[in-house]
């Protein structure tokens, strides 16, 4: 049987249909089991609860705008070889967004109110980027995760210690998030420069705090 191309409008079709599911908390299941489950459950008091569900929300939303970034480029790339990274990177986010997800249930909190808008300005991010220079697009992937590298280290810092489940899946993330920067580099990425990682950390940190509390 002859295998049929996708046309544009497919492939819009299935970045719908990925931010539907997203967005109803309904991803692609996950291939690797939760870092959680290698550790015992520590009964946390009130606090430590609200802490940690705060931090596993910005996670949690950090990973919803990685979706809608990798979507965003693999519609626009100018090079196929580009759209299936962008396509594969999404896949391997589905493991960490499922992992928040799951760890936010168990904290008895959701998801942030404010997803829909993170997904939407990063897939508006990531489908420009693409539109511009397939190395662009790598560059600014590599940017994002060297940041999202960042936050999960100030997370480790910040997490409760007793709260060993949350800790080992940020731990697990920061090792894939470490190995997609560096991927998006080796394929060609540009560089960016200290002043656009300067704007691009104040545009995080307003979404941090905001996913917080919301």
């Amino acid at each position: 049987m002859t295998k049929r191309n996708l046309t544009p409008f497919d492939h819009f079709l299935m970045q719908a249909d990925t931010a539907l599911r997203v967005l109803a908390g309904k991803p692609t299941q996950s291939s690797r089991p939760s870092p959680e489950r290698n550790h015992t459950g520590v009964e946390l008091d009130a606090d430590q609860k609200r802490h940690a569900a705060g931090l596993m929300r910005v996670n949690h939303s950090g990973e919803i705008c990685a979706q809608a970034l990798y979507q965003g480029q693999a519609l626009t790339a100018k090079l196929a070889t580009t759209r299936t990274a962008m396509e594969q990177a999404a896949k391997e986010e589905i493991d960490h967004l499922a992992w928040c997800e799951q760890r936010l249930k168990t904290l008895n909190s959701q998801p942030s109110l404010l997803n829909p808008l993170w997904y939407a300005m990063s897939f508006g991010l990531g489908a420009g980027a693409g539109l511009l220079n397939d190395r662009l697009s790598l560059g600014f992937v590599a940017a994002t995760e060297e940041q999202v590298c960042q936050h999960l280290e100030s997370h480790l810092q910040d997490l409760p210690k007793e709260d060993q489940k949350s800790r080992a899946v940020v731990e697990e993330m920061l090792v894939d998030e470490a190995k997609h920067a560096t991927s998006a580099l080796q394929a060609g990425g540009w560089p960016f420069p200290a002043p656009l990682k300067k704007m691009m950390s104040l545009l995080a940190s307003a979404m941090t705090k905001s996913s917080y509390k919301l």
